[in-house]
């Protein structure tokens, strides 16, 4: 039995198994919206800021 997940994009019900090529994705249109986003920067994936060396504390 294969496990369902929902779509990222779309929320549809699609099995997790090899057959699927667009998994998670229910279709290459999900998949590709979700790229669009990541490069429109929709997305972000949170950090700490950066440390300048140079900086004395």
């Amino acid at each position: 039995m294969a496990t369902v997940v929902d779509c990222p994009t779309c929320s549809a019900k699609v099995e997790w198994k090899e057959e699927n090529k667009y998994r998670p994705f229910c279709s290459e249109r999900c998949k590709q919206i979700d790229l669009g986003a990541w490069a429109e920067e929709k997305y972000t994936i949170p950090a700490a800021p950066p440390v300048d060396p140079n900086d004395e504390e």
